[in-house]
């Protein structure tokens, strides 16, 4: 079984906020496999299903952004995974460009505060995770007030096209090809080329 976990924050004043990219990916794995996510467990919101022959729980941790681990490390004593190759976290970066992925098996929290929290409560930082890029924050903004922020409509584009493929890695990473994702898209976009 494999625990897939977007983060973000709940609420709808957050919907389609940069820091609420992980939620995106989930809802778009779920709706390509007809998961209902809306099981309210574990400080999160849960859906069970199949996905690449595989057994998957996605979840959207309700604990807000900077809480995330309490609730992933609820999610992974009670269905027992073993995190460093059973547990994918999806979330925002600021420091790709909007729509570019990054996949590691490990890494550290690259300051952000949602992956500090599930290292944290974890204890560890092996554990397979997709990165979103959502743009640089611009000099002289806040960063709270810039992932809470909202994408332009140029951005939105970018953001629709890494969210399917985000997707597409989650994917490649529960068919045991997590190699494969990292070689995929973990280049740097040429946009002379697409």
């Amino acid at each position: 079984m494999f625990i897939i976990a977007g983060l973000g924050n709940p609420e709808k004043r957050y919907e389609g906020t940069r820091h609420n990219a992980g939620f995106e990916v989930i809802d778009r794995l779920a709706d390509k496999y007809n998961i209902a996510v809306d099981a309210k467990k574990h400080r999160a919101l849960i859906g069970k299903g199949v996905i690449e022959g595989q057994k998957v729980i996605l979840a959207k941790p309700q604990t807000y952004m900077n809480l995330s681990g309490e609730s992933i490390r609820s999610l992974i004593d009670y269905y027992r995974v073993d995190e460093e190759h059973e547990l994918i976290v999806v979330y925002d970066d600021i420091n790709l460009e909007p729509g570019q992925l990054r996949i590691r098996e490990k890494g550290s929290a690259g300051g952000h505060n949602g992956i500090k929290n599930i290292i944290a409560h974890l204890g560890g930082q092996v554990f397979p995770r997709i990165r979103v890029g959502v743009g640089e924050k611009p000099k002289g903004y806040d960063l709270a007030d810039y992932v809470l922020g909202h994408f332009s409509s140029g951005e939105k584009k970018m953001m629709e096209e890494g969210y399917d493929h985000a997707v597409r890695a989650a994917e490649m990473i529960l068919s045991g090809r997590i190699g494969d994702a990292m070689t995929e898209y973990n280049r740097k976009k040429n946009r002379n080329n697409e």
